[in-house]
């Protein structure tokens, strides 16, 4: 009777911890106890209050070996605090600090280990039968570099106030760790050149059987990233394992073209662990030291490696999954969209200037005060045959730009967002939006334009967080509004239209319809199509 007594007593204890998270919400900070208290399949978590939105740090979704696929987390007895952020995965560190571009876009280093695999979680309201949307975050950085809270913009507190929604960001297994493919040395290592893929696809199975009793919607769940966290969310639209546990998808930037967010054929990844194993001497017989030796010798073998088969371009960003024919079967959007996601609507989009400076020729590098009669005369030089066609085309496509500001546009991403975008169109199954975010940051003199990453805190709602990029001024956050309502809207309905944006509508081939986030946002429609087809006449537009 007595243990039946203090059981009653607990369950009354956990239930008055949600009464008073609702009371006391309003209050800067709770931290509590018995408050923000969320039960989940491997035990109860505690989070604490933040404004009066519920959040969750550190959540293991998973649990691994060395080279081995995602396994769920042991159990745990009792109430486990989630106050604190879990480990990043170890990943090579810069020996140097680029003094303007860190002031941009300042980092937020944290320990590292192996035992990576864990999320964090925001949301506006807990065991309460709601149903929020939920968004899941995937970080940039390639595959092989960054975290869930590499950048103080990922931060969904702001995000999850806003739409009412639910968001999760998520770390996992990178680089070497996620996508060393050893399949040739025996069955037990067939999927580790994918356990980075596949500890995403784990992160994902958690969240369907526990984000409910975090307020959210299992039904309703959009994954979004940007850069290398955009290519994961190509890479998982052709995953068959994933099928089911998404229904929208975002990509920031993350359809890039000859940037090796393409996946690994298989045939390249066998050399990488053939060339790293002999950078260890280790002979196949003797596979099982991969699983002891120290992550940094590891690495640094793998990245020699990776450079010696894949050469200089490939550096450590040169990780990805791989095209291995069996856990993911088919390339993403090579020629065609991925048939498994026809029915998943996509909002798709990079920035005006992201891949332009940091790709300059050291001629082009001096080019911010040339003429336009040096402008002609370096386009006649290096495209002779078509220089005048090009120059009419980027006056048709950026008649408000100098100049001297086109050879500062993007040629990364655009490129590869519009080949993709119709894909998707031309699956004629659910809708594509497209975007381009052309804002230009007033920081340092206007210098950054709208730089990779530049859209992230937009979306996020997290201006305040990430003054040093966009100076925090009044243009900053009108725009971030009509981003961030656009972003949840589309994770709501699979619609990103709202009163403060003129009329979205959806992309088609034949139209080309791209919504311009700037001061003035507007539909320009096939705008850059003539000079996209000039500038890559490989690809097909």
């Amino acid at each position: 009777m007595r243990n039946r007594t203090a059981f009653v007593c607990l369950a009354l204890v956990l239930a008055a911890g949600t009464v008073i998270a609702q009371v006391d919400s309003s209050a800067p900070l709770v931290a509590s106890r018995n408050v923000a208290v969320v039960r989940t399949e491997q035990g109860s978590v505690q989070g604490f209050i933040h404004h009066g939105i519920y959040t969750y740090r550190g959540i293991p979704y998973a649990q691994a070996s060395r080279f081995m696929p995602p396994e769920k987390p042991d159990r745990w007895e009792g109430i486990r605090t989630t106050l604190t952020y879990g480990f990043i995965c170890p990943q090579r560190q810069g020996d140097q600090i680029n003094d303007r571009a860190e002031f941009l876009l300042p980092h937020r280093f944290w320990p590292a280990n192996e035992n990576c695999q864990n999320l964090n979680v925001w949301t506006p309201g807990i065991n309460d039968g709601k149903k929020h949307p939920v968004m899941v975050w995937f970080h940039g950085g390639g595959f092989a570099f960054g975290s869930s809270i590499a950048l103080y913009a990922y931060d969904g507190e702001n995000l999850s106030r806003k739409g009412d929604v639910v968001v999760v960001t998520v770390n996992h297994r990178l680089n070497t760790l996620g996508f060393l493919d050893l399949s040739a040395y025996g069955s037990q290592y067939k999927n580790s050149g994918n356990v980075g893929i596949m500890d995403l696809v784990a992160a994902l199975q958690w969240i369907k059987v526990n984000i409910a009793n975090f307020g959210g919607d299992p039904e309703n769940v959009t994954i979004f990233g940007q850069s290398g966290g955009g290519g994961k969310v190509i890479t998982l639209l052709a995953t068959p394992a994933a099928k089911n546990l998404f229904q929208k998808a975002i990509v920031e930037s993350g359809a890039a073209r000859g940037m090796g967010m393409t996946l690994a054929d298989p045939n390249v990844s066998r050399h990488v662990a053939e060339a790293t194993l002999q950078n260890l001497h280790i002979e196949p017989s003797g596979l099982q030291r991969l699983k002891t030796i120290p992550y940094d010798q590891l690495n640094d073998a793998a990245t020699r490696a990776m450079r010696s088969v894949a050469g200089d371009n490939s550096g450590g960003m040169g990780w990805s999954p791989v095209h291995d024919g069996d856990y993911i079967p088919t390339q993403p959007f090579d020629t065609r969209a991925p048939e498994q996601s026809k029915d998943i609507p996509l909002l798709i989009g990079s920035n005006l200037n992201e891949m332009s400076e940091n790709r300059l020729s050291a001629e082009l590098r001096d080019s911010e005060d040339w003429t336009l009669e040096q402008v002609k005369n370096y386009l006649h030089k290096k495209y002779p045959e078509k220089a005048e066609a090009l120059i009419a085309a980027y006056q048709k496509a950026y008649p408000n730009l100098k100049p001297t500001e086109w050879f500062r546009l993007d040629n990364v991403f655009r490129p590869g967002t519009v080949v993709t975008a119709n894909e998707k169109a031309d699956q004629h199954g659910a809708s594509v939006y497209n975007y381009l975010f052309a804002w230009r940051s007033p920081v340092l003199d206007g210098s950054s334009r709208a730089p990779h990453d530049a859209e992230i805190p937009f979306a996020f709602s997290n201006i305040a967080l990430t003054e040093q990029m966009n100076g925090g001024g009044k243009e900053a956050y009108d725009l971030s509004d009509k981003i961030s309502r656009a972003w949840i809207n589309f994770a709501r309905t699979g619609n990103p239209n709202h009163a403060g944006l003129p009329n979205w509508p959806a992309y088609t081939h034949e139209k080309g319809g791209t919504m311009i986030f700037d001061d003035k946002c507007e539909i320009w429609f096939d705008y850059d199509k003539e000079l996209l087809t000039l500038l890559f006449p490989d690809m097909s537009f």
